[in-house]
């Protein structure tokens, strides 16, 4: 039996119950997160993004939750790309934290604000040179012909730069999501799954028990 598994196996032993679960979604989250980080999954702090255009048509589409406290959920990307321009116009978004592996997952809705400007650059400074280098190739609305076109511009980057400090791309920022609601879900005996979920109120986050 994988590693993988007895993890999996260790978590979902004994069900989950309202009392297994931390009064803040937040807490919670951490929990849940450490414990897949824990597991050996890869990635398992890729999110899945769900936004709607315009005509009210949904996307979904996998990126990286960078960091998160009780301000909400952050994520980085191309400030030209489909998602950003989606969420200029509509604010509403939702993320899933898919854990398949574990049986497990967590959703998360809430409104979409962009970071400032000091929070982008700290961050991109944090950074390894190869991914800041990489964060100037993500101009989303360039059509590219061929893989190659990228390499080159690659290679470009890296001469033009060399041994010194790579600047923040223009087109490149972050946002973070501000819940309103969380949803854990956990797979259950007898195919009765555990789902709970934590809504914001003017007392606090409420938790409860609902049907799978």
């Amino acid at each position: 039996m994988s590693e993988l598994e007895l993890h999996r196996q260790r978590i979902l032993q004994g069900g989950l119950t309202l009392s297994d679960l931390h009064p803040n979604p937040f807490q919670q989250l951490a929990h849940w997160l450490q414990q897949a980080k824990d597991s050996g999954i890869r990635y398992p702090n890729a999110i899945s993004l769900s936004t709607v255009d315009s005509r009210g048509i949904p996307y979904q589409r996998m990126v990286m939750m960078r960091q998160f406290d009780e301000q909400g959920l952050v994520f980085f990307t191309s400030l030209g790309s489909r998602k950003a321009e989606h969420l200029a116009t509509n604010q509403n978004a939702s993320i899933l934290l898919p854990w398949h592996m574990l049986e497990r997952q967590v959703h998360v809705v809430g409104i979409v604000q962009p970071l400032g400007k000091l929070e982008i650059i700290k961050y991109f400074a944090s950074r390894t040179k190869q991914n800041q280098l990489a964060a100037w190739l993500s101009d989303q609305p360039s059509p590219v012909s061929k893989r190659g076109v990228l390499e080159a511009k690659m290679s470009e980057l890296r001469a033009n730069f060399g041994r010194g400090e790579v600047s923040l791309p223009p087109f490149w920022g972050g946002y973070r999501l501000l819940p309103e609601s969380f949803e854990f879900w956990q797979t259950g005996t007898d195919h009765i799954n555990e789902r709970f979920i934590y809504r914001q109120s003017e007392d606090g986050w409420q938790l409860g028990r609902f049907n799978p």
